[in-house]
């Protein structure tokens, strides 16, 4: 029987008794052990919610009779450390959390807390032998330190709390713009300090004998640090990068398997791992020159598409990520210059500058959205990436498209009403000159005039890119800056194998010269020839395209772009 992909299954025990695929990361759970109250933080659809509930069926003692079943075909099982399933845990998620004034966040925090800690009671009554009540009208903090304060004299016993999404009720208010909430939430006697200083207590007294928490952003952790200053942030720890999100390897062993199960076409194999590299990989949180990893929610979306229809989803994009756009909102969103200048910076040269002490340093509310820490707000946020010592980028064509929409918003360029004739016309004729020259008339025409003084080969390739990827998805997948032995090229139409340009490819270089430069050239954009140079490159990548793929019909073209007052597009023979 093979096995299924189960998109957004965030529940270990689900995935290994439904028979779902399944990425070993088991061996993390021994190095957890060897960490005292790590917190790790990661972006948004990199499975934190299942790597919770992986330690949870490890160390409660409820799953003990189920150790083989769940664990038996992983590293950690062949492997068990002595802690496995003898614990009680306690199971927390904040994401459950509602906000609205700070009676209704304190009131659902409560509840949510209290919950659990009777769930604790309930599961574990030999231990607790009806001695404790979990007093719904009582603070979550009153409650929780009766139940540890239950468990301290028992040394055969103790307690493991898992705290899943941390941040994310505080995340609700920085982003709601309702900092004068987010402040009050913070406050040393609020009730959010105070869960956290019995927490401390209670790994104090040995009752507690580890906490495990996740979440986004550490700006939320360093507020609490006064009640729970004995975190140990391991984020930026080498031994814990790959923690979540896939390696190659892993990704590759994954997508063997599917391949078998299903009985794909090989031939299409190395289409779809160019696909997902493009699309899903290239983040660093640790090393830039260590190895990139996928986001593996979002990978995993694409692949439940991909098994469930035989086909690459129209759209590689999960909605979900689209709501990543609030957050880049509410960081830039207070001034426009800045707002604008920050984009921008990031779609021309795909490069920011950052200051790597900045990772580490000591966060507050305020600071954290100052201009200087734009890099590291996005960093954590997972839109950007490590690209050397020096300087962030975005991870892969996801996070591209992304940005262009929001530049696109900034701008006030229309994306949506004056294409359908003109990507209609590329679909019938596969006329790159006409596609090029519809984008130019109605995309550049509508740019602001102080663009023009950033814009370069990598603005036009971008954009151009992402205006296409809206409407020729169907038939297309595109490639930015693929490796060849000679080098990369700058933009690839790729036909999609189960569609009608199933062996289309569409090589192309773009050249940019600012309005200065092109006056040098001393004549006027029709008479602009095609330089040999430009030639010999694009002749180099296309070798290796054809050694890669040799049944392709490639094409190859070369498009000039000169500062804002033309170009000029030529097919090279």
């Amino acid at each position: 029987m093979r096995k299924r992909i189960l998109y957004a299954e965030a529940n270990y025990a689900a995935i290994v008794l439904k028979n779902g695929y399944f990425v070993d990361k088991t061996e993390y759970i021994a190095k957890l052990e060897n960490v005292e109250n790590p917190v790790f933080l990661r972006p948004r659809r990199f499975g934190k919610s299942l790597l919770c509930t992986m330690l949870e069926y490890y160390y409660s003692v409820l799953y003990k009779d189920q150790f083989d079943t769940l664990f038996g075909h992983t590293w950690i099982g062949k492997h068990p450390t002595r802690l496995h399933n003898s614990l009680m845990v306690l199971h927390l998620d904040f994401s459950t959390v509602e906000t609205g004034d700070m009676a209704i966040m304190e009131r659902s925090f409560n509840s949510t807390v209290n919950l659990e800690l009777e769930n604790l009671i309930q599961d574990h009554g030999d231990f607790f032998k009806k001695k404790i009540t979990i007093h719904h009208d009582h603070s979550a903090s009153e409650n929780f330190k009766q139940v540890v304060k239950s468990i301290a004299p028992k040394k055969s016993a103790g307690l493991y709390v898992i705290i899943d999404e941390y941040d994310n009720f505080a995340n609700q208010l920085i982003t709601g713009h309702k900092d004068h909430l987010y402040k009050k939430l913070m406050a040393d006697e609020g009730f959010l300090k105070t869960f956290f200083k019995q927490l401390k207590e209670g790994r104090k007294s040995g009752a507690i004998r580890n906490v495990f928490i996740t979440g986004v952003l550490p700006v939320t952790m360093d507020e609490l640090a006064s009640g729970f200053n004995i975190a140990t942030f391991i984020t930026l720890n080498p031994t814990f990068e790959n923690m979540l999100g896939f390696t190659q390897m892993e990704v590759d062993t994954l997508i063997d398997e599917i391949y078998r199960d299903y009985g794909f076409d090989t031939a299409t194999r190395s289409q779809t791992d160019a696909l997902i590299k493009s699309n899903y990989n290239g983040y660093h949180f640790v090393n830039h020159d260590g190895e990139a990893l996928y986001n593996s929610t979002i990978l995993i979306y694409f692949l439940n598409y991909f098994t469930e229809h035989g086909a690459y989803p129209r759209h590689l994009t999960d909605l979900n990520m689209r709501t990543d756009l609030m957050w880049v909102k509410r960081l830039t969103g207070s001034n426009a210059e800045l707002t604008n200048e920050f984009v921008e910076q990031l779609i021309t040269q795909n490069s920011i500058a950052f200051d790597d002490v900045m990772l580490t340093h000591k966060f507050n509310l305020s600071r954290f959205f100052e201009k200087d820490f734009f890099p590291v707000s996005f960093f954590y946020l997972g839109m950007l990436t490590r690209r050397d010592d020096f300087t962030l980028k975005l991870p892969n064509l996801n996070m591209r498209r992304i940005f262009v929409e929001y530049f696109n918003e900034l701008n006030h360029i229309d994306i949506s009403t004056r294409y359908a004739d003109i990507m209609h016309g590329f679909v019938v004729s596969l006329d790159l000159k006409d596609l090029f020259a519809g984008y130019w008339k109605e995309y550049v025409s509508q740019l602001p005039e102080a663009v023009f003084a950033q814009v370069n080969e990598n603005f036009y390739r971008t954009t151009f890119f992402e205006l296409c990827s809206r409407y020729l998805s169907r038939w297309f997948v595109w490639n930015l800056e693929r490796s060849y032995p000679s080098g990369r090229t700058d933009l690839e139409f790729v036909g999609k194998f189960n569609e009608c340009f199933a062996d289309t490819r569409m090589v192309i270089e773009f050249k940019y010269f600012s309005n200065a430069e092109f006056r040098k050239f001393k004549c006027a954009i029709n008479d602009f020839m095609l330089r040999d140079d430009d030639v010999e490159q694009i002749e180099g990548y296309v070798k290796g395209l054809k050694t890669e793929y040799p049944e392709a019909k490639i094409s190859k073209h070369v498009i000039y772009c000169f500062g804002n007052i033309g170009y000029k597009v030529f097919d090279v023979e």
